[in-house]
């Protein structure tokens, strides 16, 4: 390995250290709470390391937001299997988002931080128009699904895919909320499913066509 490529995998490890320990506590301790400071003591460098590569607190939370929800939006992408109708889809859907926040609970509690107090975070116009247009993009898929379900007669053609859409999303997030850091550590994954499965079967269930393919 030449000296140069050494350099470049030696910023890049600084870099994903300074990450690391501000995911972990943006996770522990809230925006708010957190500083540069902090973060440079948490990833055992210098203030100033810290400066050289990220603006500010601001600019490393948008970098974890931005490159998390990259990661999350190309896994659920890659849900749209030929061969299921849109109620498969979206269960399978909902089972993926469960089971990659029970596996990141980081993210999800620094992403329902971003929602619930992006007017105290005094992020720039700019910048929270990136995190809402990340975010959207999975959301989207969503959208997707139930545009299928309507081509395919399994959904109703007059139904509103904006409100449908965030009913489901906002069944997801308000499950995992509920039970995420709620409760004994061995029944919180049960919860959590059973209650989308149950919630998702009925919504669907309500939704559906007298002759779609769902019956």
């Amino acid at each position: 390995m030449g000296l140069e490529e050494r350099r470049k995998r030696e910023k890049e490890n600084r870099k994903n250290a300074i990450l690391k320990a501000a995911r972990k506590l943006f996770f522990d301790k809230g925006f708010k709470n957190v500083t540069v400071e902090s973060i440079a003591k948490k990833a055992e460098l210098s203030k100033g390391s810290v400066y050289l590569y990220f603006k500010s607190k601001e600019d490393i939370y948008t970098q974890i937001l931005l490159s998390d929800n990259e990661k999350f939006y190309k896994t659920m992408a890659g849900l749209m299997k030929e061969g299921q109708n849109p109620s498969e889809m979206l269960m399978g859907f909902a089972n993926a988002y469960a089971n990659y926040f029970l596996n990141d609970r980081e993210l999800f509690r620094i992403l329902m931080n971003y929602m619930l107090n992006t007017d105290h975070m005094n992020l720039p116009e700019e910048i929270d128009h990136l995190i809402v247009k990340a975010t959207n993009k999975t959301i989207d898929i969503i959208e997707e699904i139930f545009t299928m379900g309507i081509r395919s007669g399994e959904f109703p053609p007059y139904i509103d895919l904006r409100q449908k859409r965030n009913a489901v999303w906002g069944l997801l997030n308000g499950t995992i909320s509920l039970h995420l850091f709620t409760g004994t550590e061995e029944r919180r994954e049960e919860r959590i499913r059973s209650t989308i499965q149950t919630g998702l079967n009925t919504f669907l269930r309500g939704m559906r066509t007298p002759s779609g393919n769902g019956q």
